[in-house]
């Protein structure tokens, strides 16, 4: 298939060109439309059930623990193991998890009890599947100048999802309940198997590992403690996740108490986030070059934490869409010019490793964050717990801007080696 040109939407969709990364886009897009029904569906479910800030808080901890427990042996295990069988394994997993909630939900016995069983087997699964989603996307894009294209297809697919999910789930749990949501959830899984069966690979050659586990796991922690560049940003990225991520779970109290509105203005203000998200995507996609991403890092956490601040003193539901299409803007760059960063300045047999460390900073820290936010939001309310993250987001900003010299002084040797920048130290990388 011919090089697309540089220029409009082909430049765009560039990496789509791979035929294995498009099978991919195109199942995990389906899908990610059924993951957000049902993320919705379950903040919904466990707030008409018990009417506690608390409860959600717990919920989401309780969803996401797991990862950070075991992102680090995951991301061993994903550098040993066969990304794309892992993949699969993941998948239908999920699939029977969204299926039992389903049949609990429609049968109308579901308790939160439940539901929290049920989110940490989800947990557990995510923090396998992650890893090795994120670290897989080079093995379907042959092509590493098509790299950084791809990861911002993926965060616009999570975002395009978030836009259309949202929406889609607060019609249906107004309707029908959120029992169908999760049925259609399980449904939408089979598209994304479907696409994995379907790639033809070139199998990696994986050299027989000599060093134990353990000592793999050491070796993956000293060099993302160690190299400056990836434990800046993954700190960033884990402060973001901690203090200011705790918004998603406090979404239906704002929604009920704040805009007094049901689950259809839940989806509102879900999608509005999505659709800030997704314009980041886009201008990530757009970009030719990995070349000056630290700035941009700092000017989208600024923004989020700002969108939160307004954010918090929102009483309008315009006033909140327009504030979370800023917080969704912000937020996606960061996250995604982060991973784009690490990608490409990791060593291949470090790969599995360092995402599972990303995967923990961005999902490992949120439930720390959803159990605080829960917490601070039962004694001080919602919106103040959103401005005091939004504040600390802002610091955090602050302090990577003062880290940028010393970021771009350890990564433009990797970039001039691997041909990102010409030899003459000429360009700015941080």
């Amino acid at each position: 298939m011919p090089l697309p040109s540089e220029g409009g939407s082909r430049h765009l969709l560039r990496a789509l060109r791979h035929r294995n990364y498009r099978l991919f886009f195109g199942g995990q897009t389906v899908s990610l439309v059924g993951t957000w029904i049902t993320r919705i569906a379950t903040s919904w479910l466990v707030y008409r059930l018990t009417g506690s800030e608390l409860l959600l808080g717990i919920v989401g901890f309780c969803g996401q623990i797991p990862t950070l427990v075991l992102a680090p042996l995951a991301g061993v295990l994903v550098d040993r193991w066969d990304r794309h069988k892992i993949l699969v394994i993941t998948q239908v997993l999920s699939a029977l998890q969204s299926l039992a909630l389903a049949v609990l939900a429609l049968a109308g016995i579901i308790t939160v009890a439940e539901v929290i069983a049920l989110q940490i087997v989800q947990g557990i699964i995510n923090s396998f599947d992650t890893p090795a989603r994120q670290s897989f996307v080079v093995e379907m894009v042959e092509e590493r100048e098509d790299l950084p294209n791809a990861i911002a297809l993926n965060s616009s697919m999570v975002n395009a999802s978030r836009i259309i999910g949202p929406s889609v789930g607060g019609v249906l749990i107004a309707l029908f309940g959120e029992g169908w949501c999760f049925l259609l959830d399980a449904i939408s899984y089979l598209a994304v198997i479907a696409s994995l069966l379907a790639m033809r690979l070139t199998r990696l050659e994986r050299a027989p590992r000599e060093t134990r586990l353990l000592e793999e796991l050491r070796t993956g922690f000293a060099y993302v403690s160690g190299f400056v560049p990836v434990r800046s940003l993954l700190l960033l990225l884990a402060l973001v996740g901690v203090m200011g991520m705790p918004y998603t779970v406090l979404m239906p109290v704002i929604a009920s108490q704040v805009l007094h509105g049901g689950p259809h203005t839940l989806g509102i203000l879900m999608t509005a986030s999505g659709l800030g998200a997704l314009g980041g995507t886009v201008y990530l996609a757009s970009r030719h070059s990995v070349v000056g991403l630290g700035k941009v890092i700092v000017m989208a956490t600024a923004l989020f934490g700002s969108g939160l601040v307004a954010f918090s003193f929102s009483t309008t539901l315009f006033a909140s869409i327009v504030t979370l299409v800023a917080v969704g803007l912000g937020f996606m760059v960061q996250m995604a010019a982060t991973n784009t960063i690490l990608q490409t300045v990791v060593d291949e047999n470090l790969r599995g490793r360092v995402m599972a460390f990303y995967t923990m900073a961005f999902l490992g820290t949120a439930p720390i964050g959803s159990l605080m936010g829960g917490i601070l939001a039962d004694r001080i309310g919602a919106q103040r717990t959103i401005l005091i993250g939004g504040i600390i987001c802002l610091l955090g900003a602050a302090w990577f801007a003062g880290k940028r010299r010393s970021i771009g002084e350890h990564i433009r040797p990797i970039y001039v080696e691997r041909g990102i920048l010409p030899p003459p130290e000429s360009a700015e990388v941080g």
